[in-house]
């Protein structure tokens, strides 16, 4: 198993604020507020992850590349109207990183691949069901290796503002 130790305040390092992209109603509220705690902390870098499924079962004829290939451009053009909204708020460093399989598992892979994510950042979902499967997953885990930082789904640009 990797190292836990985190390195993103070291001599050549910079903390990162892990997001991740989705459709999800509240993806922004976590957006926002990973941006403007990058904005305030000046060397910090926003990283946004968007993990597509792999497509299901046996495709013939590249019907399963070509399922890929959309779903990957939809993810980038996900993740750069992010970009777009997020360095609207201030100057910043965004990365962007696309995976293709389970969720959760892509990404405590990147989370152990780079030692410089110091946070990762949530919303809660908004509905009846709850704060949301990825939040119940990953907010859970007793062996998290970074914070795991959950928003609110129901906060105002301006709440957010006033508190990141």
């Amino acid at each position: 198993m990797p190292s836990r130790l985190r390195r993103s305040f070291e001599e050549g390092h910079r903390p990162k604020f892990l997001v991740v992209i989705d459709e999800t109603a509240e993806c922004s509220r976590a957006v926002r507020f990973a941006a403007r705690r990058v904005l305030r902390l000046q060397n910090a870098v926003l990283l946004m992850i968007s993990v597509t499924d792999p497509p299901d079962g046996q495709h013939w004829l590249g019907v399963g590349d070509i399922m890929r290939e959309e779903a990957d451009a939809r993810a980038n053009a996900l993740m750069e109207a992010f970009v777009w909204d997020s360095k609207s708020l201030g100057p910043m460093e965004v990365e962007r990183v696309l995976r293709s399989g389970k969720k959760a598992e892509e990404i405590v892979k990147l989370i152990n691949e780079d030692v410089d994510i110091s946070f990762l950042v949530l919303a809660s979902g908004t509905g009846s069901e709850g704060p949301g499967p990825l939040v119940s997953r990953l907010a859970a885990r007793g062996d998290f290796p970074i914070p795991v930082v959950v928003v609110p789904g129901a906060l105002s640009d301006a709440e957010i503002d006033a508190i990141a």
